[in-house]
């Protein structure tokens, strides 16, 4: 059983890696994140919510800069994030009310980079999406951090359009 779970593993890994072969990469750098305006959890572990709510932007990082050419890395440093909603404390539960005046932000730098170091684009952005429930976006609807992926595929989709590379389906 433990040499199939490793076996498929493995094999997980290559296929993953194939995918993304042809396409850039991203580095994410998180800054300073104890001072963030708000990656609190709802009821849970601050430290364990934090770690999975980077690695779910890291991932989702990663996948926007499959859209640019191979050889490329979108590096990305980011300085402040404020999720969806707010925490609040409801008798011994605490739980992330999601309302329209608790508006997602996040604030970084990045920088496109060629493989021979070269820079592409860079700047410094202060993202944030007021009628973040207005948009009749599905895409993400039963996604963890699903307003902040949306909020980060629009300001992809408005920097990097002259980068994009259009994919055969």
């Amino acid at each position: 059983m433990k040499t199939l779970t490793t076996t498929l593993l493995a094999l997980c890994t290559i296929v993953s890696l194939q995918s993304v072969a042809y396409a850039a990469t991203s580095e994410v750098t998180w800054t300073d994140y104890e001072k963030y305006r708000d990656i609190h959890p709802g009821n849970g572990s601050r430290k364990h919510f934090r770690e999975s709510t980077f690695k779910n932007f890291e991932k989702h990082f990663a996948k926007l800069a499959e859209n640019l050419p191979e050889g490329q890395v979108l590096k990305i440093e980011v300085t402040d994030v404020d999720l969806a909603g707010d925490t609040h404390v409801g008798g011994i539960n605490r739980m992330r009310i999601v309302k329209d005046i608790f508006f997602p932000r996040m604030n970084f730098s990045y920088q496109l980079v060629n493989d021979d170091g070269s820079e592409v684009l860079s700047g410094k952005v202060e993202l944030k999406d007021m009628n973040f429930m207005m948009t009749g976006s599905l895409r993400y609807r039963h996604d963890s951090l699903g307003y902040e992926k949306k909020m980060l595929d629009d300001w992809f989709g408005d920097t990097f359009t002259n980068e994009i590379v259009k994919k055969d389906k």
